[in-house]
């Protein structure tokens, strides 16, 4: 008896919501056969079985709240492919092995020994030792666990840990061989957080708040946060904390884009796409970050690096009915804004029909936030971190303009740029955005620079 257990779906992936089960008991699995449609935080994907066999049972269903490493299935004469046996096999007790050497590949749990969590308050001597005098000079502490040492947890779960300051090898795994889940990490660092040493007032941290009792007031109705606002919630709140905020405004005369934009938007049309003022900004960022590299770069905190991309991806922010999805145009700079304008109509046709895939919605090197077609001046857009950078569009109107010697109506467009100060200057992000308003305002200057 084997059991096919829900597998790393990705970066930062937890688990998901069961939306259809596609085997049944008596059913014969092959290897890499989907078995399970599950809604991820933000997409829905289908899961393949890493084991072949028959299915005995099935123990989950339509609905079903379930996390990387839960029991989906169980299957007789199964293999996994990697020389494990059958289930009685697998069940059996693994040898102890020696502590691997850093560099070394993982290796799959419970292969692997649990390290203990360090201990962060002072230890109270042994009984034995309580009437002893004290030494005349302190003892060092024993040294703690070199951060370099293979644990068991994945990849995804170690770059939580890296992205919230938390040592992995510091974290007590509740998984199988002390396996270390994205759960354990959290929980590790919830109770850094919570502890008195680190409250408010006491060690620089966040004390935690309790809710008043709203219904002292009132009716109230409370609703589950959906996988998307959670998952929403966490990143933007470490991007906030995590990255030094400057918003810097401009506005750029649109009147020349949008008489060219409205000229072939039926051409645009009949290939499949919709000409759009955020189309047409794309493909300008695509440029623009050309120009200047800093804005399609990240950095390594870790490392004391900074990450220059020598590709373009652009980040388009969508909005939907289970909140903001951000699918990525692909190498922009190399693509015309006919192209763009058809991706961008296929990607927000796919986030709203809940079709977009994880790796559409990763590597992005700056984003774009179009908040033009709702209403309002100007906004403070988040940085869409590891990128630093962050462009914000809000509504154009007609306002006066001085030019030549009178005033004329001209189409204004509001725009917000966000950055990362550790990596970009006050400086450099106006001179950034200046060649974006000039662009804008002379379209031509796009066919001149490529």
């Amino acid at each position: 008896m084997t059991e096919f257990k829900v597998p790393e779906l990705g970066e930062n992936v937890a688990g998901g919501d069961v939306m259809r089960v596609l085997v049944n008991v008596g059913d014969t699995v092959a290897k890499d056969q989907p078995v399970l449609e599950l809604e991820t935080d933000k997409a829905t994907i289908e899961v393949p079985s890493n084991v072949a066999g028959t299915v005995k049972e099935v123990r989950v269903k339509k609905g079903d709240k379930i996390k990387v490493g839960a029991v989906v299935l169980t299957l007789d004469d199964a293999s996994t492919g990697l020389g494990a046996g059958n289930g009685a096999a697998a069940a059996a007790a693994p040898p102890k092995l020696a502590p691997a050497k850093a560099g070394a590949p993982e290796l799959k749990a419970p292969e692997h020994k649990v390290l203990p969590m360090p201990s962060r308050a002072p230890q109270e001597p042994p009984a034995s030792q309580a009437a002893a005098p004290a030494p005349a000079r302190p003892q060092a502490p024993a040294p703690a666990p070199d951060a370099r040492e293979v644990v068991p947890a994945s990849p995804a779960v170690r770059r939580l840990a890296r992205e919230i300051g938390i040592q992995v090898n510091e974290v007590t795994g509740t998984g199988p061989g002390g396996r270390i889940s994205q759960d354990d990490v959290k929980e590790h660092a919830r109770r850094i957080l919570t502890s008195p040493s680190t409250a408010l007032g006491t060690g620089g941290g966040r004390a935690t708040r309790v809710l008043p009792d709203f219904e002292k007031w009132g009716g109230v109705e409370r609703q589950p946060v959906s996988n998307i606002r959670r998952v929403t919630a966490e990143h933007l709140g470490y991007a906030w904390n995590t990255i030094p905020h400057v918003t810097q405004f401009d506005k750029a005369d649109v009147t020349a884009l949008d008489a060219l934009r409205k000229q072939y938007k039926d051409q645009v049309a009949k290939a499949g796409g919709n000409l759009t003022v955020t189309a047409m900004l794309v493909r300008i960022l695509a440029t623009a970050v050309k120009q200047f590299p800093q804005f399609n770069a990240s950095i390594d905190t870790e490392r004391g690096e900074l990450i220059f991309k020598k590709y373009v991806n652009v980040g388009v922010a969508v909005d939907t009915d289970r909140g903001l999805l951000v699918p990525v145009i692909r190498d922009a700079d190399q693509k015309n804004i006919s192209q763009i304008s058809i991706e961008i109509q296929q990607a927000a046709e796919k986030a709203r029909d809940r079709k977009l895939t994880l790796e559409e919605m990763t590597g992005g090197g700056i984003t774009i936030s179009n908040l033009g077609g709702i209403g309002g001046t100007y906004f403070t857009p988040i940085v869409n971190w590891p990128e630093v950078a962050i462009l914000g569009v809000s509504r154009g109107a007609t306002e006066p303009v001085w030019k030549d010697g009178t005033f004329e109506p001209r189409q204004m467009l509001p725009l917000s740029l966000s950055y990362d100060h550790r990596v970009i200057d006050g400086a450099d992000a106006m001179r950034f955005l200046r060649w974006v308003v000039e662009a804008i305002e002379q379209p031509f200057l796009l066919s001149l620079i490529g």
